[in-house]
C-alpha cells in the first residue's frame, strides 16, 4: 500500500510506475484534499519540475496526472492567498502590482503551456471538482478522462475574474457560441457535455482508475509517442463507460445559447441572459442567476479577451491572459469578489463599477496593458 503523504511535497505527490516493457509511467497525483487541491505556486512549481523531468526521460513513456480524494480534482488557485496580498498592497504601496500575482501566473501559464505541447501522452483524471485551474490542467492533456461526479466549471466571473488559464484559446473553439456562454455565466457542466464541448475525450467510473494503472504497467510500450498515445486510448476505451451519465443541458439547449448569444455587442446580449432567470429548465436559470450576480467589469474584460484572442496561437494567449490578469490585481473586482465569496465570505461583493452600462470601453482597455519591464515573461513560449 503506497503512503501517498510520505511523496508528497508541497502538496503534490510524485512517484514512477514500472513497466513489464521496461518502460516507466510518471504519476503525479495533486494532494491538498483540505484545499480541494488548489493551485498556489510551490504546487505549479513542483508539478512542473516533474513533467520538465520526464519529458526528456527515454525511459518515460507516459504520465498520469490525477488528484487524492474523492471530491476534487483541482478546485482552481489559491486566490484567498493572492487576494490578501493585494488588499495589503493597496495600503502599503498603491498602484504596485503583487510580486505573488506575477510569479503565480507567469509559472501558471507555463505549466499550461507545456501540457499542451507536451512531447508524451498525459492522462488526465479529472474526477469531481475541476474549476478555474483544474480545467487549465486538464484541459492540457492529451488523454482527458471525466466521471459520472464530473463537475467542470470556469467560475471567475463571480469572483471579479475571467476565465484565464488558456481559456481565452479553448473557449473560442467550443461548438457555437456556448464557450462565451460559459464564460459570462460560471455554469458547471458534467461529464456528458464535457464530451460535447471537448474538454474531456473520455468518461470512465472513478473505482476503475485503479485498474487502468494496473494495464498501464502491463501494456508493450514503445517509446513512440503516437504509438503509445493510440494504445492509451485503448486502454481507457477497455474500461468501459458508466451505464448513466447526468444530463446534458448545453447541448440539448445549443440553439437558445447560441441565439442569446448572438453575434451582437455584450450590451445587447446583455437583457437576454438575463431573461433566461425565469427560464423553466433550472440550468439555464441558474446560468442567468451567475451572470447577474457575477462582477460586470469580469462580464466585460471576459467579452473583450475572447474576442481579442480568437484568433492568436495558444502561446499568444497565453501572453495576453498573462497580462489582463495582472490588470485585473489592480483593479477593484478581482480582490473583492474574494473576499467577499471566500475570505469574509458575506457573499456581498461591491463591485466597481456597480453595473454592466457603468463599465467604460477605458475601464477595459486598462485591463489588457502590459506591465513588465523589458521582454515579455512569457515570450519564449511558442
Amino acid at each position: 500500500m503506497l503512503d501517498l503523504d510520505q511523496m508528497t511535497t508541497h502538496g503534490v505527490a510524485v512517484r514512477e510506475i514500472a513497466t513489464t516493457s521496461g518502460h516507466r509511467i510518471g504519476h503525479v497525483t495533486l494532494n491538498s484534499t483540505a484545499t480541494l487541491n488548489a493551485l498556489n505556486l510551490p504546487m505549479v512549481k513542483r508539478l512542473a519540475s516533474a513533467f520538465d523531468t520526464w519529458a526528456d526521460d527515454e525511459g518515460i513513456v507516459a504520465v498520469v496526472l490525477d488528484a487524492a480524494g474523492d471530491k476534487a480534482f483541482c478546485a482552481g488557485g489559491d486566490v484567498a492567498s493572492l487576494a490578501r496580498e493585494i488588499l495589503s498592497l493597496r495600503t502599503e504601496s498603491p498602484g504596485t502590482v503583487s510580486p505573488l500575482a506575477e510569479a503565480f501566473f507567469e509559472h501558471e501559464y507555463r505549466l499550461d503551456h507545456r501540457l499542451h505541447t507536451y512531447p508524451k501522452p498525459i492522462v488526465g483524471w479529472g474526477h469531481g471538482i475541476v474549476m478555474g485551474g483544474g480545467i487549465g490542467l486538464l484541459a492540457g492533456c492529451s488523454h482527458r478522462v471525466v466521471t459520472p461526479r464530473t463537475r467542470l466549471a470556469m467560475p471567475e466571473v463571480a469572483i471579479g475574474l475571467y476565465p484565464d488559464v488558456a481559456g481565452s484559446w479553448f473557449l473560442p473553439r467550443m461548438p457555437g457560441k456556448t464557450g462565451l456562454f460559459l464564460a459570462l455565466t460560471g455554469a458547471s457542466v458534467h461529464a456528458a457535455d464535457a464530451l460535447f464541448l471537448g474538454l474531456a475525450d473520455f468518461v470512465a467510473r472513478h473505482e476503475d482508475k485503479a485498474a487502468l494503472l494496473a494495464a498501464m504497467a502491463e501494456a508493450p510500450w514503445r517509446g513512440d509517442a503516437e504509438r503509445d498515445g493510440a494504445r492509451l486510448s485503448h486502454l481507457i476505451e477497455a474500461l468501459g463507460t458508466p451505464d448513466e451519465l447526468p444530463a446534458a443541458p448545453v447541448r440539448t439547449h445549443l440553439d437558445l445559447i447560441n441565439k442569446t448569444m448572438g453575434h451582437d455587442r455584450l450590451a445587447d446580449i446583455a437583457p437576454r441572459l438575463r431573461g433566461l432567470a425565469d427560464h423553466a429548465e433550472p440550468w439555464l436559470a441558474q446560468a442567468a442567476q451567475g451572470f447577474i450576480k457575477g462582477s460586470p467589469s469580469s462580464a466585460a474584460v471576459s467579452y473583450e479577451l475572447l474576442r481579442r484572442a480568437r484568433t492568436l496561437s495558444l502561446a499568444d494567449a497565453l501572453r495576453l491572459e498573462y497580462q489582463v490578469s495582472l490588470g485585473c490585481c489592480l483593479a477593484n473586482d478581482f480582490a473583492e469578489g474574494v473576499r467577499a465569496l471566500l475570505i469574509d465570505k458575506d457573499k456581498n461583493p461591491r463591485w466597481d463599477p456597480p453595473t454592466l452600462d457603468a463599465v467604460t470601453q477605458a475601464h477595459v482597455d486598462a485591463h489588457f496593458q502590459p506591465r513588465h519591464d523589458g521582454p515579455h515573461p512569457l515570450a519564449d513560449l511558442v
